[in-house]
């Protein structure tokens, strides 16, 4: 099976890039000292979660319930669920709790340590909970100066069932940087107000067991990692062109596109259409803040060479693509197949059941999409 027989769209992951990737990180983590907690809502796929955990402790991060499941399933017994819990996922969460060797929580919210703990009483265990902290992205978390950040560490302390499992963090903030050097800024600021906010709890009475860190763009700008324990990038082992157009990567680092054929072509406006739209590529703007021009993906020739192209407008299931080249536009018959190189692999990826697993050209396997919430 090659490029030109199977299905479109598809999902193809070119997997020499994606062990590329992993071997990276897993280095430059490590040489900082810290420990990697992959995240793998980017790819939610065990095939790739095995290679991302190689040679490390095997921890994970997940974003949804539903991949905590199927993880656990598939042997990690080690998840961090990054997303504030809410009662109403309580039960499934003691449920997991009892198929991992551990499954630790987030909260920013005061309210919940005291809601968990009896939760965590009534079924007989014990939970980890970290507390959430906003660097700065201002999605979730406590600032680090609010009297919350002190005291929702000391009731999950003081809890008869829960175990305060840290402070975790994530600089979302640094996908809207403008430079490689405000990158760097970010990275420092990130890493430098977790460890100085760790040693606060410290003398003040606070055991601190993890300081936790992560995001693909500072991951790969970060120095050292002095007064951090972990980070939790994602993304990196696909990377995309809104990581590339940032400056966390090359484009020839992007490990995953997707394969779309040309279903139109309207010479008299200049365009193709393609059959990947938004359910295939999401709809995410991606680096229009650095390049204006950039559309929904970047269209790449089947050997992944540089068109020139870019998706300009998407309905649910058709790309436009305006081709002013005539010798272009003569060589995209309709049949003709292209691949896409999305702005946000995590979201792509998350519209579609598997990956083609590309090698050498080739196809050479197909690795599941564990979905859902």
């Amino acid at each position: 099976m090659d490029l030109h027989t199977i299905k479109t769209p598809s999902l193809v992951l070119d997997v020499w890039r994606v062990r590329r990737n992993a071997a990276a990180m897993s280095g430059r983590i490590k040489g900082l000292g810290a420990s990697l907690r992959p995240h793998v809502k980017t790819h939610k796929c065990v095939e790739v979660a095995r290679i991302q955990t190689e040679g490390h402790a095997g921890g994970i991060t997940v974003s949804t319930l539903a991949e905590a499941r199927a993880f656990a399933a598939h042997g990690f017994r080690d998840i961090t669920y990054a997303v504030p819990v809410e009662p109403g996922k309580f039960g499934e969460a003691i449920e997991l709790s009892n198929l991992c060797e551990r499954f630790a929580l987030i909260t920013d919210d005061s309210s919940i340590p005291p809601l968990l703990d009896e939760a965590a009483r009534r079924a007989g265990l014990t939970l980890d909970l970290f507390l959430k902290v906003d660097c700065g992205y201002h999605r979730c978390g406590v600032e680090p100066d609010r009297p919350e950040a002190v005291e929702i560490p000391r009731r999950i302390d003081a809890a008869k069932n829960l175990r305060f499992a840290g402070i975790l963090t994530h600089a979302g903030h640094s996908y809207h940087a403008r430079s490689r050097a405000e990158l760097l800024a970010l990275a420092r600021h990130e890493r430098d107000l977790m460890a100085e906010f760790a040693a606060r709890l410290r003398s003040d009475g606070v055991e601190v067991p993890t300081v936790s860190v992560g995001s693909t763009p500072t991951a790969t700008h970060y120095e050292h990692l002095e007064g951090v324990d972990e980070a939790r990038p994602g993304n990196y082992i696909f990377f995309d062109a809104f990581q590339a157009t940032l400056g966390s990567c090359g484009f020839e680092d992007c490990a995953l596109t997707v394969l779309a054929a040309v279903v139109h072509r309207d010479r008299a406006r200049r365009k193709v259409v393609l059959d990947a739209g938004a359910i295939a590529l999401s709809k995410d703007r991606g680096p229009v803040e650095l390049d204006s021009s950039c559309g929904y993906g970047r269209v790449l020739g089947l050997g992944g060479e540089e068109l020139g192209l870019r998706v300009g407008a998407l309905s649910q299931e058709h790309g436009e693509v305006l081709v002013e080249d005539e010798s272009l536009l003569d060589a995209l018959t309709v049949g003709a197949r292209v691949r896409v190189l999305a702005n946000h692999s995590c979201l792509s990826a998350a519209q579609h059941t598997h990956y083609h697993v590309l090698e050498d050209s080739r196809v050479v396997d197909r690795w599941e999409i564990q979905r859902g919430w």
